[in-house]
């Protein structure tokens, strides 16, 4: 079978009568204000490529401007989210359909495991994500070590979530947890709550001290005290009956809670103590709701805008690789969705 010989770049500038060089920095639109080439010369390499069928070749016109058209993918967690139930697995439907758009390919990185199963960006010494052109990194488990490495070599990236490192300034994109925390105590205090407690976790992250800010502000914007007594921070995510029972003793009529996790073992404890939600106390979960086991309960809450996010992050990516210099980095904080749910309700009436 006889193999048709695809055109190149040579037979092009042979019919247009110009140079190889020519020919290329028409095809690939590089003719600016310092290289000069008339239009009628430019037109004749276009009417040759036509006539002789040629096809730039899209890799090596990323080589070209230096791209080559991926974006890398990498979290900092144990196993890469690639199912629905996952938290962060909507991160990266946004980061999908935003690539799509704008015509990326995606390189997503999933075997940079080392022997303690956790996620590095550095093996040997190298930074694996320079296969793309820049990446969108997510998880809470990250190590600002190799954060502070790239920021030094200048790759790009974008973070999903917000993401402090001392002396450095970095890009993200995150949802405005301060702002939908104190919004859901507007809504408590709405209800009549006067005496709202805090249950979080343990450790610190940047979006839990986002949380714990804007229950303050959310206090403070409806006149109400800050009782240090009524901030818990339970270990294990675990919620013990002395806790529930000293918060109600110091008249706690309404919590907020951290994560789901937290939710539940509230919930549960609440059921061992003959403590009804919301009839006895109303509960917020700062977070996306979800119901409860039975489906009695529908967490009161907020919905976490997270393709947006991934969607975000990969067009402030964008517009940093496409800068004529180097690009300063953004944040970007995108609002929550309250969402109603039927944990909260008046405070009980006492005789």
């Amino acid at each position: 079978m006889m193999q048709i010989k695809r055109p190149r770049l040579t037979d092009v500038a042979q019919l247009a009568g110009v140079s190889s060089a020519t020919v290329s920095l028409v095809i690939n639109q590089r003719v600016t204000g310092n290289v000069r080439i008339p239009a009628e010369t430019q037109q004749r390499v276009l009417d040759a490529a036509a006539q002789l069928g040629y096809v730039a070749d899209p890799v090596a016109q990323s080589l070209a401007k230096g791209r080559n058209g991926l974006i890398g993918v990498f979290t900092f967690e144990a196993i890469f989210p690639v199912t629905q139930r996952d938290f962060y697995f909507p991160f990266l439907l946004g980061i999908e359909h935003a690539a799509e758009t704008l015509g990326y390919d995606l390189l997503l990185y999933t075997s940079t495991s080392v022997g303690d199963g956790r996620r590095r960006i550095y093996r040997n010494g190298r930074n694996r994500l320079r296969l793309a052109d820049g990446a969108i990194l997510l998880g809470a488990e990250d190590s600002k070590n190799e954060i502070q490495a790239l920021v030094d070599e200048g790759y790009p990236f974008v973070f999903i979530g917000r993401r402090e490192l001392p002396g450095s300034e970095i890009s993200y994109t995150a949802a405005d947890y301060a702002s939908a925390t104190a919004e859901l105590i507007d809504r408590l205090a709405a209800a009549g709550h006067r005496r709202i407690a805090y249950i979080g976790a343990e450790h610190v992250t940047e979006s839990l001290l986002d949380r714990r800010r804007g229950y303050k502000q959310g206090l403070a914007a409806n006149g109400l005290p800050l009782d240090a007594r009524l901030i818990c921070l339970c270990a294990g995510q675990r919620v013990e009956r002395t806790t529930l029972q000293t918060l109600l003793v110091l008249d706690a009529t309404a919590v907020v809670v951290e994560t789901g996790p937290i939710a539940y073992a509230l919930l549960h404890t609440c059921r061992e103590c003959g403590i009804q939600i919301p009839a006895d106390l109303s509960l917020g979960l700062l977070g996306d709701p979800f119901g409860d086991v039975d489906g009695a309960l529908n967490f009161s809450g907020f919905s976490i805008p997270r393709e947006e996010m991934g969607a975000q992050a990969v067009y402030l990516l964008a517009e940093g690789l496409d800068a004529k210099a180097p690009a300063r980095p953004r944040q970007i904080a995108l609002p929550c969705t309250p969402v109603a749910g039927s944990t909260i309700a008046p405070p009980p009436t006492h005789p």
